[in-house]
């Protein structure tokens, strides 16, 4: 009979080894792919864009001018504050940096200018202070 017959050993050894860095190479890939992936989330529509940078606007109060300073990255708002509040500003009217601190704290936590309220001490004050940094954001927003 003229059929041979032909015998292949295989190493258990060998196929495991193969078999577990097959495994961990799809691991890799799939990995990669999840990691570089384009992420739809956070482009969303409710989410706004900025152009990085600080953006200002002036607020005047009797004589005094206040420059409101507004730290903006691509997504965020960072921080505000006063760019020039000297002492005397700050005698003249000491709830000022309190209640820019309280509304920009507000804004950083919500990344929003929508339901901020403002201290019952001075309403009037920080709803200039809200309008002078909704005007410098509005600079910042991508158009």
């Amino acid at each position: 009979m003229g059929s041979k017959t032909k015998i292949i050993v295989l190493h258990m050894k060998e196929i495991i080894y193969t078999a577990v860095f097959a495994a961990l190479g799809i691991l890799l890939i799939i990995l990669l792919v999840v990691m570089f992936r384009q992420n739809d989330s956070s482009s969303s529509v409710g989410e706004k864009q900025y152009t990085p940078g600080i953006y200002t606007s002036s607020l005047t109060l009797n004589n005094a001018n206040l420059e409101v300073e507004v730290s903006v990255d691509e997504s965020r708002i960072n921080s505000i504050r006063f760019s020039n509040l000297d002492e005397t500003v700050a005698a003249m009217y000491p709830l000022v940096q309190p209640a820019i601190e309280d509304i920009a704290e507000q804004i950083c936590r919500t990344q929003s200018l929508e339901d901020i309220s403002l201290p019952e001490d001075t309403p009037y004050t920080s709803q200039m202070i809200l309008d002078a940094i909704r005007e410098a954001v509005d600079k910042a927003a991508v158009k």
